[in-house]
């Protein structure tokens, strides 16, 4: 396993790199989730690229980047025995140069949900993922459910820029109990990590009012909201029904569908969704 930090090492390590190429990108303190999109990349492809990057400019000024989980050391320990075959740990001065003045902007898909509650922040997942595919040249990327809306803006750009990548999406990892695996977890008091399972019951409750004949999107949305209501530590910021590509809320699941929340569990913010249909 090759690790390189600088853009010329990357691209002289990528020439030597054979046949179809996976690339999974990271933003390290990784947990089974992500080892889980390395592997399917490793089952499907005949190289594997992984990026650990923690990007600033996705982060929003009350946000938490300063505070950002990091242990390159451990994710390199937890990436090693999956034949990985390059990991580019690049800095913040090799992704944004001084005098760093371009930005990719997708537009309707990226105001609801997330995009509405951290402004700013899709304009800088979408720069830096176009700029990890520019430098990584993969043939399939691959990105986790969890970040559904990230997902669909993802796909969206790489139709629109014409990026001849396959956006591979994988199933949500979850503990035991359902919490969806995230970095931030480990912000989660013990007490608090009891109370995060709310958000997964939620889910799960309005999926199985969907599957006994609910289609009323509002009848979802307050189901969800219900199960919320009744977690004393659960702050709810947002609950939604939306259209699986466009995020525009519904009135009524036809098709695809996504349930998602966002939800303050003290001081951490969790997100989750589920696929109907």
């Amino acid at each position: 396993m090759r690790n390189v930090i600088t853009l010329e090492e990357l691209r002289t390590a990528r020439l030597s790199l054979d046949g179809t190429v996976g690339f999974v990108p990271t933003m390290g303190y990784l947990h089974e989730g992500h080892l889980s999109l390395i592997r399917h990349a490793k089952e499907e492809c005949d190289s594997v690229v992984v990026s650990i990057f923690v990007n600033p400019t996705q982060f929003g000024p009350n946000e938490d980047l300063a505070k950002y989980p990091r242990d390159l050391e451990r994710d390199l320990r937890l990436i090693e025995p999956l034949g990985v075959d390059l990991v580019w740990t690049p800095t913040a001065e090799v992704m944004y140069p001084p005098g760093y003045q371009t930005w990719v902007e997708v537009e309707a898909v990226t105001r609801p949900l997330e995009g509405a509650m951290r402004p700013g922040h899709f304009r800088g997942v979408t720069t830096v993922v176009a700029k990890l595919f520019n430098a990584v040249q993969p043939h399939k990327a691959y990105f986790g459910q969890k970040d559904a809306q990230q997902a669909a803006v993802i796909r969206r750009m790489t139709l629109d820029l014409n990026f001849p990548i396959e956006i591979v999406v994988c199933p949500t990892v979850r503990e035991a109990d359902g919490l969806a695996m995230s970095s931030r977890n480990v912000y989660l008091s013990p007490e608090q990590r009891k109370a995060a399972t709310v958000l997964f019951r939620s889910l799960s409750a309005a999926k199985e009012l969907y599957e006994s004949g609910e289609r009323n999107a509002e009848a979802l949305r307050r189901k969800m909201k219900e199960v919320l209501a009744a977690e004393p530590l659960a702050q709810v910021q947002y609950v939604s029904c939306a259209d699986y590509d466009t995020l525009e809320e519904l009135s009524e699941v036809r098709g695809k569908a996504l349930l998602s929340m966002a939800v303050f569990i003290g001081k951490t913010r969790l997100i989750d969704n589920f696929v109907l249909g």
